[in-house]
Order: C-alpha cells, then sequence, then structure tokens
C-alpha cells in the first residue's frame, strides 16, 4: 500500500485525477505532479499570494490547502486563464500597463484579480486594493497593477 490518495477534481474546467500523499499541499501537487507550474512558490506559508488559485469559487493560497481537499472540486489555475491564444483581458492590461515585472507574483495577482472580478465586475480602486492585498510584490509599486485591474474591468464591461 502506497499511502497516497486517488484525487478527482476539475483543474481549468477539465477533469483530472492524480495520487497525492495525505501530507502534500495543492502547490506540490498542481506543480510536481500535474506539472502546472505557472503557480508559483513564494514563501509556502501563505503570506505572499505567489501560489493564489480559485478553488470552488474562492481565492485561496494552493500552499495552504491538503491536495486531498480539493477531491469532487473545481480548481482555476493561472494556466486556465487564457483561452487558447487569446489572453484573458487582465494578462492583456498587465502586459499593457507594465503591471508586472520578473513574474514570480504575477500569476498569483492575476489569480486574485480575476476572482475579484468575478464577485465584481465593476470594482473601484479601494476593492483592488483591498482584494490584491494577499499578494506580494518586491520588483514594482502596486500603482501599475491597480491600474491594470482596473483597465480590465473596463474594457470587460465594453465587450
Amino acid at each position: 500500500m502506497s499511502g497516497k490518495s486517488l484525487v478527482t477534481a476539475t483543474i481549468n474546467g477539465e477533469s483530472r485525477e492524480f495520487l497525492c500523499e495525505p501530507r502534500q499541499s495543492l502547490l506540490e501537487v498542481l506543480r510536481d505532479v500535474l506539472y502546472l507550474t505557472g503557480t508559483k512558490e513564494g514563501c509556502n506559508d501563505g503570506n505572499c499570494g505567489a501560489c493564489s488559485v480559485i478553488v470552488d469559487g474562492v481565492l485561496l493560497d494552493a500552499c495552504c490547502m491538503l491536495a486531498v481537499e480539493a477531491e469532487g472540486g473545481s480548481i482555476e489555475t493561472i494556466e486556465g486563464l487564457a483561452t487558447g491564444a487569446e489572453l484573458h483581458p487582465l494578462q492583456q492590461a498587465f502586459l499593457e500597463d507594465t503591471g508586472l515585472q520578473c513574474g514570480i507574483c504575477t500569476p498569483g495577482f492575476l489569480m486574485s484579480a480575476k476572482a475579484l472580478l468575478d464577485k465584481h465586475p465593476r470594482p473601484d480602486e479601494h476593492q483592488v486594493r483591498h482584494w490584491l492585498a494577499g499578494n506580494l510584490c518586491r520588483c514594482t509599486g502596486y500603482d501599475k497593477l491597480v491600474r491594470s485591474v482596473l483597465k480590465a474591468a473596463d474594457n470587460m464591461a465594453e465587450a
């Protein structure tokens, strides 16, 4: 007996099965088992937001969730944000307004912003700053990130 659990979850709209040890975090499984390496490991203790994903509509840090808890759930990662070759409006706005630097924190910021726009399609600056507060960036100021999210919200509302 290997001691591993079989978990079935919907990841980025696709039904997936994976084996994991009961102690493995969702972050470890996403990166090391499913090879979805867009979700980044920063602090591994829930303080930086680099591993932000959306599970059953709730934004959370993948390093703080056990992978076995994903059984039957729906997980959205950065790999599922774009539609084929077409960037999500958030990704496009981050590119256009330089809302990114080295890229380590970018997936977490994008997933946090997506969770915000899923709940509040027309946020104000205060709401954006509140929703991004769980994400840390060591390369740039947060103003470009906030402007990028607000621009994406405007573009999505116009579409």
